[in-house]
């Protein structure tokens, strides 16, 4: 019975809302993004507390972002909200944070269409790829953000294997190995290296995702790569990562236009992480190769 009345009411207001809206509407989505990470686990435990947290504040820049989502009925370029740091506030992390973060990234839920806009060490990207979405399992639960009713919805989504808001040390390796049957080999790929910190990380191949969706606002889109619930996404709680909209402008005066990133090499998904992981191969030599030219130095 409950389930009855959580559609017929779901219903009714996405029907009430899609009268409301005409064809030729825009808005404007204002996100906060939060990505935790425990210092602890990647050696924090032997830094004092004045290093732990002058490390924190300088990647708060990094984990702690603000995002804007323009759309219409059935496009939405997800952009950061830049704005201008203190001097040094950034620390190290600026231009590299931007290889990882990616640009614009545009969704056309008509056509399935997803590009995104990527810069790695100094060279443009441009990712297209199919808009693929999640199998959501839509809930009863409801919440209110801000003016607007929520409805939960969940699902698991699969992890790009270089998403950095996912990744972890590795764990248990040894006590894995050693239940191997006796003879077998373990894999080069669970080895760890203690010169390539790479080697050291994992990412979980799937994550759990909860969203919190409005059919007061009966668009298919959301913030970052999540969309396909029956009204605007407003926000995403994904493994350490929480996506929350702050402020909702809808028909602004001044209507942006949503125009698709052009500039870059034309690459899919799976191209882009096939140059990252060369690259990342190069560096590796590359350090090796350092490390070793020292070493000779000091034997001579």
């Amino acid at each position: 019975m409950k389930k009855l009345v959580f559609k017929l009411t779901s219903l009714l207001l996405f029907c009430f809302c899609t009268v409301s809206y005409g064809q030729d509407f825009q808005g404007k989505a204002y996100y906060q993004t939060k990505t935790t990470m425990d210092l602890d686990q990647f050696g924090g435990r032997e830094m004092s507390p004045e290093q732990k947290k002058r490390i924190e504040e300088r990647m708060k820049s990094f984990l702690e972002k603000e995002y804007i989502l323009t759309f219409n009925k059935t496009e939405s370029i997800y952009k950061e909200d830049e704005k201008l740091e203190a001097p040094g506030s950034g620390g190290g992390f600026g231009g590299f944070s931007s290889s990882l973060t990616g640009g614009p990234k545009y969704k056309n839920v008509k056509d399935k269409e997803l590009i995104q806009d990527q810069e790695f060490f100094g060279k443009q990207f441009l990712i297209k790829d199919e808009l693929k979405g999640l199998e959501w399992k839509m809930g009863t639960e409801t919440k209110q953000i801000g003016q607007y009713t929520c409805f939960k919805a969940t699902a698991t989504k699969t992890v790009d294997e270089f998403d950095w808001r996912s990744m972890r040390p590795r764990r248990g390796r040894d006590r894995d190995n050693d239940e191997k049957k006796e003879g077998e080999e373990a894999k080069d790929s669970t080895k760890v290296d203690k010169d390539d910190p790479m080697s050291q990380i994992e990412v979980p191949k799937t994550i759990e995702v909860t969203a919190w969706y409005t059919p007061q606002i009966p668009i298919n889109q959301g913030p970052d790569d999540y969309w396909g619930l029956p009204g605007l996404i407003l926000e995403v709680s994904a493994d350490r990562t929480t996506i929350l909209c702050t402020k909702i402008v809808m028909n602004p005066e001044e209507k942006e236009e949503i125009e698709k990133p052009e500039k870059g090499e034309e690459v899919t998904q799976a191209e882009y992480n096939e140059i990252i992981t060369k690259k990342m191969e190069e560096m590796r030599e590359m350090y090796g190769g350092r490390r070793g030219g020292r070493g000779g130095g000091r034997r001579n």
